[in-house]
Parts: structure tokens; C-alpha cells; sequence
């Protein structure tokens, strides 16, 4: 990668990040940190905002702005591909919100692009076994709850096709065995629960916040799964 085009990349990178140390950046671009420090004052010298804050890193003032993202063939193709992954493990609401991003994408493409895309999309193929149909739709909330650190209500039936209602607050979504798993804080049990997606009856996100002031990391969860994912 050249230069002009690291830089550009620096600057896409920061927009898409509140804050991003210079040691991630140099892991991102496979450059020292050194190199780092001096394109960011490239960057600066050019009039591009780039703050930096103790501990914290990078960071572009706010109200700053790149133009519109372009995106090369190889770029376009990755993120097609990923359709078709997408269509395969995501639920309706992750499928609909991709299918709306990824048609944004294809707005800023040439047109000679737009006419490659179409070709190649005839030429990817993803056999689904029936077992990954996700009806529900549920991530998308799940996930805005997370960001929000609102709690849920969820009616949820387990093995034994017994019916509960509870109220958690999730930590994180894992998809192993076949499923999505949400990771939640339940306060009928009070302990870290995994429920099955597929086993939620009904969910809905609560105007409450969370009331535990600290939770696990999901990688210390998922260390404790009786599964090799």
C-alpha cells in the first residue's frame, strides 16, 4: 500500500472509531509506530482535525467529515460475499439492515461496476442447511440493547418445552452449535444465563438501565462453554 492510499485509509479508520490508539493503527496498516505519528501529523498538516487524548488515543473533532466512501472491485466483491453469509447466519432483522446498507453501496459504484457486481452475484452460491433459518427477528434489537445497556424482557420456553419469563441484561450474542446465543444477566436467577434464540418466544428491550454496575467480558463466558464453539 502506498502512502496516499495509507492515509486515506488512517482517515477512514479514525472517522469509523471514537478513539483508536496508535498501536492498533500500526497493527491495522502493518506499520511502526513511529510511521504512525508521522502520517497522523501528515494528516494534521494537510488541516485534517486528528486530536489525541491520554489513554485513550486518536480521534477526529467532531463535526468533521470525509465525502462520500468509494469502493474499489475488490472491496464490492468482499462485501457481496458476505451477503450471502449474512443471508445464511443472520436473522430477518440483520438480513434487512445489510440488504439497506449494502444497496447504499452499490449507489456510490460506477456504473461498469454496478454491471460486475451484477454479474458476479449470479456466480455466488450458499447452500443452507434448513437447521439455519432464522425466522426470528431479534439480533438487531439485542444489539442496541447491548449498546444501550437497557435491560429485556423475554418469554422463554428450555429443553423441556416449559414456558418462563424473565428480565436480563444482555452481555453479548455467541453463535455456536448451530444457533445464536444470547448472553444475559437474569434476574430471576441471578447468575449468567444462555438462552437459545430459537427458543425465545417473545423479547422486547425495557425503558430501564441496568441495575449491575459491572459485567464479565464475553470471551470469559464463552471460555466456559461445554462446546469447542
Amino acid at each position: 500500500m502506498n502512502r496516499i492510499d495509507r492515509l486515506f485509509g488512517i482517515l477512514t479508520l479514525l472517522q469509523s472509531r471514537k478513539y483508536i490508539a496508535a498501536d492498533k493503527i500500526s497493527e491495522r496498516f502493518d506499520i511502526s509506530v513511529r510511521t504512525v505519528y508521522r502520517d497522523v501529523k501528515a494528516l494534521q498538516e494537510q488541516g485534517i482535525p486528528v486530536g489525541f487524548e491520554q489513554h485513550k488515543g486518536y480521534f477526529l473533532v467532531q463535526g468533521y467529515f470525509l465525502p462520500p466512501v468509494s469502493f474499489n472491485m475488490d472491496e464490492a466483491n468482499a462485501l457481496l460475499l458476505v451477503e450471502s453469509l449474512v443471508n445464511g447466519f443472520a436473522d430477518k432483522s440483520i438480513r434487512s439492515h445489510y440488504s439497506a446498507a449494502l444497496t447504499k453501496v452499490k449507489a456510490v459504484l460506477k456504473n461498469n461496476q454496478k454491471e460486475k457486481l451484477e454479474t458476479m452475484n449470479q456466480h455466488i452460491k450458499l447452500q443452507i442447511p434448513e437447521r439455519l433459518s432464522f425466522n426470528y427477528e431479534y439480533l438487531s434489537l439485542i444489539q442496541n440493547a447491548i449498546t444501550e445497556k437497557k435491560m429485556m424482557a423475554l418469554e422463554y420456553t428450555n429443553a423441556k418445552d416449559e414456558l418462563s419469563k424473565r428480565e436480563v441484561e444482555p452481555i453479548g450474542l455467541i453463535f455456536y452449535a448451530f444457533s445464536w446465543h444470547l448472553i444475559a444477566w437474569c434476574h430471576v436467577r441471578n447468575q449468567y444465563r444462555d438462552f437459545n434464540l430459537t427458543r425465545i418466544i417473545c423479547l422486547k428491550t425495557l425503558d430501564k438501565p441496568f441495575l449491575k454496575t459491572e459485567h464479565m467480558p464475553l470471551n470469559d463466558y464463552m471460555s466456559m462453554l461445554p462446546v469447542n464453539y
